[in-house]
C-alpha cells in the first residue's frame, strides 16, 4: 500500500515538474539539456570563419544559433531564449566590444528562435517546422538592420571612423553609399543566409535528436 503511494506520488511530481517547462520533460532534465546545448553554443561561437567576397571581414559566419534553435523545437521557445542568453553571458569573458556584441548577438538570436519555437509549438510536424524556420530567418534579417545600425556600429565606431567602415563595403560592391544602404545590402542578406544555414541543418537533425533530448520519456 504504502509503496503504491509513493509511486503514485513519484509520478504526480514528474507530471508536475513537466507542466512546469512546459516542453513534455522533467525539470532536471530541462536544466541539463539548456545547459548541455548552451555550451555547444558558446563553443561553436568561436568557430566562426569570414566570407571576404561577400561582405567585409570583419562580420563573421559561425553556427551558434543552431543549438537555440534546435532547444527552442524540443523544449519551447522560452528554452530557445535561454540557450541564447547563456551562451552570451559566457562570450561576455571573451568580448572584444564592451558587451554590445553580445547584447546584439542575444537580441538577434532570440528573435530567431523565440519566432520559430511558437511557431512550431502550435502545430509540431515537419510542414510547420519548415515554415516556422525560414518565416523567423526573414525575422532575424529583417531586425538585424536597425540592431547593427543603433547598437553595433555605432560602438564600432569607437575604433574606426565610419568611412573607413564604409569604405571596406565599397571594396566589394563600389555603389553602396552610407552605412544604413551597406547593412541593406550585405548585413541582411547575410543574416539571413546565416539563419537558414543553422534552420536547414536543424530540419535535418532535429528529428534523431530530439528522443535523445527528452530522454524517451512517456510519462
Amino acid at each position: 500500500m504504502n509503496k503504491e503511494i509513493g509511486k503514485s506520488a513519484m509520478v504526480k511530481e514528474g507530471t508536475s515538474e513537466k507542466k512546469l517547462t512546459g516542453s513534455g520533460v522533467s525539470r532536471t532534465r530541462y536544466i541539463a539539456v539548456v545547459g548541455m546545448l548552451s555550451a555547444i553554443s558558446y563553443v561553436l561561437m568561436f568557430l566562426e570563419f569570414p566570407l571576404p567576397m561577400l561582405i567585409p571581414e570583419f562580420v563573421k559566419m559561425d553556427f551558434s544559433d543552431l543549438p537555440a534553435l534546435i532547444a527552442a523545437f524540443s523544449l519551447g521557445p522560452v528554452a530557445g531564449v535561454l540557450v541564447g542568453l547563456i551562451k552570451n553571458l559566457l562570450h561576455l569573458f571573451n568580448t572584444h566590444s564592451g558587451g554590445v556584441g553580445e547584447l546584439a548577438n542575444f537580441m538577434l538570436c532570440a528573435s530567431f528562435v523565440w519566432t520559430a519555437g511558437m511557431i512550431y509549438k502550435f502545430k509540431k510536424n515537419r510542414k510547420t517546422a519548415i515554415a516556422a524556420v525560414f518565416f523567423s530567418a526573414v525575422v532575424m534579417a529583417l531586425i538585424s538592420v536597425p540592431i547593427n545600425y543603433f547598437i553595433t556600429y555605432p560602438v564600432y565606431q569607437n575604433f574606426m571612423p565610419i568611412e573607413a567602415i564604409i569604405a571596406m563595403y565599397q571594396k566589394i560592391n563600389p555603389s553602396v553609399n552610407g552605412l544604413l544602404e551597406c547593412l541593406v545590402v550585405f548585413n541582411m542578406p547575410f543574416t539571413l543566409g546565416k539563419a537558414l544555414a543553422s534552420a536547414i541543418i536543424t530540419i535535418f537533425v532535429y528529428k534523431p535528436l530530439s528522443p535523445v533530448i527528452k530522454g524517451f520519456d512517456r510519462n
